[in-house]
């Protein structure tokens, strides 16, 4: 669907990340490109545990290099490595059937509970039987990588596959293609393989890639990883066959000959898919070859796989499927044109000039959208009441404006127009109390989708195998500063649990009230002026034990990634200063301090007993705003 703003594309690869910013163009049919660049992210295995922030860090600098925060929403692409991805022929059915019967093939196919995986489908188009691609990802990994987004200040729009996008730059670029193409996108960690004929597709993922490469290198010279990259990257090319390498330096013709040979197993690994494809799928071989991705940059790459496969080689070039604005770097652009394919792929989808359409979404995008999708029920509804007591008051007022006319120029009428008077009074208070009505029911549903925000923030953080929340308590009256004054109390009291159905347990509240403020009788219901607002959350769960005591510590590093929740956090790590009553306030009482762990933490249970399964912990969180408790 197009949206006619400012895009941002962004494509997460194991060894490069790079960010464009897209406009569409006047006519509102092509995307011009304003602004691209990139970043590498070293791909040594021996770094894995290090990549999430390696990616954050990149994508940090790529937003501050292009200004994108604030510009509009990102679309993201995942590498086709880190998806599952299956091909899957329907019956022939009605299309009310699809979605129930695409579901029921995702339960087969995907090895996961769907309830724990992100995953969508998009239906091909074919003129045999239907089939549907189907892509998902562990949820879990999705929410992780859409942290490393959105922690640079990016909102998520839409997150995509990486093949599907280069399968929707590619029909872009090539319009007039027909006959059978192979793509092949080489990786840092994975290659991707798409068989493109017309509408027809299908890709596969191939654990060969850069990094295989590189290693054979580290392996062949005894050197580190990163050594080994760099020789890759400057002194390095492909062996070709037929006495190419006695041209060549001895140190040069050794480092190419293992180059070939890393590179050697992937036409094997092109063999055996093109013949699944072509028997499992009934697809042709393919005519050409398009080679893309940063493992296309070796010299010699291109002759080497016209001399494996046989085939004419190309080197890809999605840029002819759009414009390019005046200030972007075009030889740069023509240099890196083959690595361009899943961002202008990911810029066409904001147009609505996609193919193939996969949203995988995070956890915390789908909450948003179904906030969103609430939002203007309840507003729309206000809206119409408000508009309906607007156009009353409107008449009313017309009515009471020709009235004082008309009494300016019939005094004898005096008497009988004074009459109409009041009742206009009162249809304004009438209305003045259903505008506030409204208006708390407008805030009740504010209120609610803060607590939904808040424990889907809370799960998110705590998404963890070994911690689990047993109990979620809003509180009042918390002063995280104040240190042993501080005595926050709960809004839920023990006797809400004992009510019949139907009370809510809040006329059992006793709140401590201001001098001079009167007690409400026993047995009346409670006021707002009694009635406290939520200012923090007491938070308990177990974390499970092992023999080494220095886990407990996970309790710390979930508290951490609640704090690095910057954009849209529903709670909040600072406070201003406590000044006990009758002090003197500090000078800087006016300037809020950080609140360490140590009270945010109130019990960690860092030694469970032998016996015991698991520890227990009790942490104070103050929230981001004070939330009425009706």
């Amino acid at each position: 669907m197009a949206d006619n703003q400012t895009s941002i594309a962004l494509n997460i690869g194991s060894q490069r990340v790079s960010m464009a910013i897209f406009e569409p163009a006047k006519s509102g049919n092509s995307l011009v490109l304003k602004a691209y660049d990139s970043e590498t992210v070293l791909a040594d295995p021996a770094t894995e545990p290090s990549r999430p922030a390696q990616i954050s860090y990149a994508i940090g600098q790529l937003t501050q290099r292009l200004k994108a925060a604030g510009k509009g929403k990102v679309r993201y692409a995942v590498s086709g490595q880190s998806v599952f991805t299956r091909f899957v022929k329907l019956p022939p059915l009605d299309d009310d059937n699809v979605e129930q019967l695409v579901t029921f093939e995702a339960q087969q196919h995907v090895p996961f509970p769907l309830e724990e995986v992100a995953w969508d489908y998009e239906i091909l188009e074919s003129s045999g039987e239907k089939e549907v691609v189907i892509v998902a990802i562990k949820a879990e990994s999705l929410d992780e990588l859409n942290e490393s987004v959105t922690s640079s200040g990016l909102t998520t729009a839409e997150v995509d596959v990486a093949p599907m996008a280069l399968y929707n730059a590619f029909r872009a670029a090539y319009p007039n293609v027909t006959e059978p193409v192979l793509l092949i996108d080489i990786g840092a960690k994975a290659t991707d393989l798409l068989y493109i004929e017309g509408k027809r597709f299908f890709t596969r993922s191939v654990n060969r890639g850069g990094v295989s490469i590189t290693s054979a290198i580290s392996k062949e010279y005894g050197v580190p990883f990163a050594e080994a990259e760099s020789h890759k990257t400057h002194s390095g090319l492909v062996a070709l066959g037929g006495g190419h390498t006695e041209q060549l330096d001895e140190t040069t013709a050794a480092l190419a000959s293992t180059i070939r040979n890393a590179l050697g197993q992937l036409p094997a690994e092109i063999a055996r898919t093109t013949n699944y494809y072509r028997s499992q799928h009934g697809g042709n071989a393919p005519k050409m070859v398009v080679l893309a991705g940063g493992g296309a940059n070796l010299p010699y790459t291109k002759e080497f796989f016209e001399e494996k496969l046989h085939l004419p080689v190309e080197f890809f070039n999605p840029v002819s499927a759009i414009s390019v604005g005046k200030n972007v770097d075009t030889e740069k652009l023509g240099r890196e044109a083959h690595l361009m394919g899943e961002l202008i792929g990911l810029g066409l989808r904001s147009i609505g000039k996609s193919s193939i359409n996969i949203d995988l979404v995070p956890t915390k995008v789908q909450a948003a959208r179904t906030a969103d999708k609430q939002k203007p029920f309840f507003i729309g509804a206000a809206a119409l009441l408000l508009a309906g007591l607007a156009g009353w008051g409107v008449l009313n007022m017309v009515a009471k404006s020709n009235a004082e006319k008309k009494l300016g120029e019939l005094s004898d009428q005096k008497d009988s127009l004074t009459k109409v008077y009041g009742p206009i009074q009162d249809e304004f208070k009438k209305q003045a109390a259903l505008v506030e009505t409204a208006s708390q029911y407008t805030a009740t549903e504010e209120a609610r989708n803060f607590w939904l925000g808040t424990m889907q923030e809370l799960q998110a953080a705590f998404a963890s195998d070994i911690v689990w929340v047993t109990d979620f308590e809003p509180l009042y009256n918390h002063q995280p500063l104040a240190g042993k004054e501080n005595k926050p109390k709960s809004i839920v009291k023990g006797e809400f649990f004992a009510q019949n159905y139907g009370t809510s347990g809040l006329e059992n509240i006793k709140i401590d009230q201001p001098v001079g403020a009167k007690t409400p009788k026993a047995g009346a219901a409670p006021t707002a002026d009694v009635i406290p607002n939520a200012n923090a959350v007491r938070i308990r769960g177990l974390w499970r034990s092992s023999d080494n005591p220095a886990q407990s510590k996970i309790v710390y590093d979930l508290i951490k990634r609640l704090r690095s929740n910057t954009t849209g956090s529903h709670f909040k790590f600072t406070a201003l200063p406590y000044v006990a009553p009758g002090a003197k306030a500090p000078k800087d009482a006016d300037k809020p301090q950080e609140i360490p762990d140590e009270l945010l933490v109130q019990h960690l249970d860092t030694a469970p007993a032998e016996a015991d399964f698991a520890g227990s912990f009790e942490l104070i969180i103050p929230l981001s705003q004070e939330v009425p408790s009706r």
